[in-house]
């Protein structure tokens, strides 16, 4: 673990590979689980504001299990997150044939919205919790992402390259500057 800024990093960011492949896995951790996406506040806000424009990119179940539950509940720890579907699927996974996707993000691939999809499923496998003095940001392990893992380390792409993106919108350009000269101190007292 190191410290940037108000954040604890696990450097398995650095030192684990990971590159999502979702030809191998199907979109799992969209399906499986026992929770929905962890959403902050923010995140609660955007998911009612762009419902009428997401729905239409939706299951019928998904629809449904939103228009029971809202388009975002309050988990059993008390912490926010998207509805599933029978205690199973994200409410708001679409299907192309057997792998699973995000019905948010293809209505922002179309420049529908303007918001890609909740900040904790675009930094998987990174997982952050906030704490009232700093954010811990760890990778979470799971065994669904195997293939993920293989094809990472085959492609030699370290788990904080891969979520690059992510880590930015989250934490900020100088922040994930920050964490790539830690990234390459490491490497080269690696030597």
């Amino acid at each position: 673990m190191f410290q940037l800024g108000k954040t604890i990093v696990s450097e398995d960011l650095l030192q684990k590979d990971f590159v999502c492949n979702l030809t191998a896995c199907k979109g799992a951790c969209c399906v499986d689980g026992d929770a929905g996406a962890p959403l902050s506040l923010e995140e609660t806000q955007i998911l009612e504001s762009i419902y009428p424009k997401v729905k239409p990119f939706l299951r019928k179940q998904g629809i449904a299990a939103i228009e029971a539950q809202g388009t975002w509940v309050k988990g059993t720890d008390g912490d926010l997150e998207t509805p599933l579907i029978d205690n199973k699927d994200c409410a708001y996974v679409i299907f192309d044939g057997k792998t699973a996707l995000c019905g948010i993000e293809q209505a922002y691939n179309q420049g529908i919205i303007d918001w890609k999809k909740p900040v904790s499923c675009h930094l998987y496998p990174v997982r952050v919790k906030d704490f009232t003095e700093f954010a811990a940001v760890n990778y979470d392990k799971w065994d669904i992402c195997d293939p993920a893992c293989s094809l990472g380390q085959e492609l030699e792409v370290p788990v904080y390259k891969f979520v690059k993106e992510a880590l930015v919108r989250r934490f900020g350009e100088d922040w994930y500057a920050e964490l790539e000269t830690v990234a390459e101190e490491l490497k080269n007292n690696s030597k």
